[in-house]
C-alpha cells in the first residue's frame, strides 16, 4: 500500500474537496473506496480510521486525518498551496465562506440526515429531491450574497482558496439533484473558472465513479 491513501467515497463532497488539495498539492496517491450505499463507513474496519463512520480519510506523513478542512488546512501549511491569505481578516473572510458551505449546506444535505427524514416522514425519492432543492439552492443563494462582497474571479481573489474547494463540490450537488441556481451569476462564474484548472476537473466525481 502507498504510504499516501485516501479513503472515499467518489461521490462524496468532502472527499472532492480533498482530492481538489491533493491535485492542487501534486501529490499521487491511492485511493481505497468506501461505499457509503453498502455501509462500508459503518463497518468496523472504518470506524477504526474514523469513529464518526464519515469519509474521507487521509494517510499522510505518517498521520490518518479526518475532517476535510483539517485534512485540507494540514495539505495547505505543509505543502504551501495558498488555499488562506496572508492577513488575519481576509483569512476570517475565506473561512466566512467555506463554513457557509461545509458547515451549513454539507451536512443538513449529508445522507444519513436524508436518510432519517425520509424514515420519519415516510417519504420517497420526491421527499428526498424536495429537500436537497430547498437546503441547497437556499444556501448558494445566501453564498452568492456574501461574494457579491467579494474581489476577484474566484471566491476571494485571484488565486483558489479554500472557500472554492468547497464551493464546486456544492454546485456539483447543486447540478446532480437538480436545484434550481440558474440565477447565480457569481457561483457559476466561479465554478465555471475552477472547473478549467486541471486540479480541480481531475477530482471530479466522474474520474472517480468505480467501475461497473
Amino acid at each position: 500500500m502507498s504510504d499516501i491513501v485516501l479513503y472515499d467515497y467518489w461521490r462524496s463532497s468532502a472527499s472532492y474537496r480533498v482530492r481538489i488539495a491533493l491535485n492542487l498539492a501534486g501529490i499521487a496517491y491511492e485511493t481505497v473506496a468506501v461505499d457509503l450505499l453498502k455501509r462500508e463507513h459503518k463497518s468496523a474496519d472504518h470506524l477504526a480510521r474514523n469513529p464518526q463512520g464519515l469519509v474521507p480519510a487521509l494517510l499522510i506523513d505518517g498521520h490518518l486525518f479526518t475532517q476535510s478542512l483539517a485534512i485540507i488546512e494540514y495539505l495547505d501549511e505543509t505543502r504551501s498551496l495558498r488555499l488562506l491569505p496572508a492577513k488575519a481578516a481576509q483569512r476570517a473572510e475565506v473561512r466566512t465562506l467555506a463554513y457557509a458551505v461545509a458547515m451549513d449546506i454539507h451536512p443538513v444535505c449529508n445522507m444519513g440526515i436524508v436518510a432519517q427524514v425520509m424514515k420519519l416522514t415516510e417519504g420517497g425519492e420526491a421527499v428526498r429531491q424536495a429537500w436537497m432543492q430547498k437546503f441547497i439552492a437556499e444556501g448558494l443563494a445566501a453564498v452568492e450574497l456574501m461574494l457579491l462582497k467579494t474581489p476577484g474571479s474566484f471566491c476571494f481573489g485571484d488565486h483558489p482558496s479554500l472557500a472554492d474547494l468547497c464551493l464546486l463540490p456544492q454546485v456539483y450537488n447543486a447540478q446532480r439533484w437538480s436545484a434550481d441556481i440558474s440565477q447565480l451569476e457569481r457561483v457559476n462564474a466561479i465554478a465555471s473558472a475552477l472547473e478549467s484548472i486541471p486540479a480541480f476537473a481531475a477530482a471530479h466525481p466522474d474520474r472517480h465513479q468505480p467501475k461497473s
